[in-house]
């Protein structure tokens, strides 16, 4: 073996499930001390092509060789000890356990007596210093935020000596402070020696960390250039076919006040703070931006809204209508749509159908129950109808949604949030993980329904996103939110300091 001999070469891979095609005939070669970023839209074959090199998948066609060796498929424990280490979009650690035993956990007994304990804490703090990557190894994993979770999942890969390192939607969720912190940890270990695949949708990062971009498309290599010799444009083209054109905004006419909060607060709803003193009106015909690092009471406002929490003190107002009574399903009859977080967690249930998600929220309404018994062709018809709409790639309506990609899980979600025209949509991170063309789909959907008249609540940790679709931003950190203000009022770094903290009593 010598020093130009690829870390990883994966040769004319091919793999299908049923009539799907998800890889075909895919090459990839990736040196030493390079970054690759791999770019494609939902569904073009990514990630399929990385659980194929993990050994989590086995290819019906093609090899896979790490640092000239060939690897065995379908072998996840033979890519380790040939220094592959890989970071899933969604994290695999143990939350009850700490930190250091989910470094440890698989390279051997962490509660055996031959486990040196010290030993571990002195190599994993080393590391932690050595690549930037701060963290309390006694720490229990629960307690971490997103991106310290990250870390760990990056330590344990090193701390198994990994050369290669695949990183799958690293910055999906993550702070654009966060993603900083991050892209300075790859520079540091690309600098001495490692190797990463970086799959992501986000052009603007994929040009900040890759020498080099290979795109997806349908499953096959749709082109590969240079980092430092494309661009933004050419790379969306490359993903969706077709240049893609950002959308057009009128601007809003606000109409009359279709939800009101007066000075509620909530408590703490899977994060560190709830609501506090937080007021909120939500207007017809307007996108509000509620802009925030995860964790500082976005998800207790949204539960609020859903009907899933109701304040502890303070009012909501529907339409004039003052609440007393509140629960998920008076807020769909009040005409509140919601478009979950976590699509996987909250917004599906993997192992029903299409056809059986579509209807979740519905399935008692008279357009699919008849006298107590579901209308299985209503149903299906709604599916098909939703699957065409919104151009959703699945087999067919009876196909489990664990099956779908991402992004055309969330386009599913999107049209049964949408459909029939709901009063207010709460939109809460609409886009995380989705590609260009997804999100610009997404946007697109979103202002068609400001333009009928929906009042809509946009929480994103986007930035971009916030700035370019509301025409109001607020910004919460802690619970608390500040005064609104205009689209371009104020600039990308005045929101960046609310959303830190810093003059938001003042703002409020």
């Amino acid at each position: 073996m010598t020093e130009a001999t690829p870390a990883l070469r994966l040769s004319s891979i091919t793999k299908r499930f049923g009539t799907l095609v998800a890889n075909d005939s895919i090459s990839l070669e990736l040196k030493r001390g390079e970054v690759v970023a791999l770019l494609g839209e939902n569904g073009a074959g990514k990630t399929t092509l990385m659980n194929i090199l993990f050994g989590h998948y086995v290819a019906d066609e093609g090899t896979v060789e790490a640092f000239g060796q060939p690897l065995p498929p379908g072998d996840p424990r033979a890519a380790l000890e040939a220094g592959v280490g890989m970071v899933h979009q969604h994290f695999t650690l143990a939350d009850n356990m700490t930190v250091l035993e989910n470094i440890a956990l698989g390279t051997q007994p962490a509660w055996s007596p031959r486990f040196d304990r010290r030993r571990a804490i002195e190599r994993v703090n080393a590391l932690a210093s050595e690549f930037g990557l701060a963290i309390d190894p006694a720490q229990t994993v629960v307690q971490l935020t997103v991106g310290e979770r990250q870390r760990v999942e990056i330590l344990k890969a090193l701390y198994r000596e990994a050369k290669v390192l695949i990183l799958d939607e690293p910055t999906a969720v993550l702070t654009p402070i966060e993603t900083d912190a991050l892209f300075a940890t790859l520079r540091k270990l690309v600098a001495s020696g490692l190797s990463v695949i970086f799959i992501s949708h986000k052009l603007n990062e994929v040009l900040a960390i890759s020498d080099r971009v290979m795109v997806l498309r349908s499953g096959r290599v749709a082109g590969e250039r240079k980092t430092a010799a494309t661009t933004r444009q050419e790379l969306a083209a490359l993903m969706v076919g077709q240049e893609i054109s950002p959308p057009a905004i009128a601007a809003a006419s606000p109409g009359p006040v279709l939800l009101r909060l007066d000075r509620v607060s909530a408590p703490t709803v899977s994060g560190p703070v709830g609501l506090h003193d937080v007021s909120l009106e939500l207007r017809g015909g307007e996108i509000v931006g509620l802009a925030g690092v995860s964790g500082n009471g976005q998800t207790a406002l949204a539960a609020i809204l859903s009907g899933l929490e109701r304040p502890r003190s303070g009012s909501l107002e529907v339409a004039d209508t003052p609440v007393t009574e509140w629960s998920p399903s008076r807020a769909l009859a009040a005409g509140i749509a919601r478009i979950p977080e976590d699509r996987h967690a909250v917004g599906t249930i993997g192992d029903m159908s299409v056809t059986e998600n579509v209807i979740a929220e519905r399935y008692r309404s008279p357009r699919f129950s008849r006298r107590g018994f579901l209308d299985w062709n209503a149903a299906r018809n709604f599916a098909e109808t939703l699957i065409a709409d919104y151009d959703v790639k699945c087999p067919s309506p009876e196909a489990r949604v664990r099956l779908l990609s991402g992004g055309n899980m969330q386009k599913l979600i999107l049209g049964r949030a949408l459909d029939p025209d709901p009063k207010i949509i709460l939109a809460n991170q609409p886009t995380r993980g989705l590609d260009v063309g997804a999100i610009s789909y997404v946007h697109g959907r979103l202002l068609e329904a400001r333009a009928r008249g929906a009042a809509i609540l946009l929480v994103s940790e986007d930035l971009d996103e916030i700035l370019t679709l509301s025409d109001r931003i607020l910004v919460m950190f802690k619970g608390r939110l500040s005064a609104s203000s205009a689209r371009g009022e104020r600039s990308v770094r005045e929101i960046a300091e609310l959303m830190a903290g810093h003059g938001l009593e003042a703002a409020a």
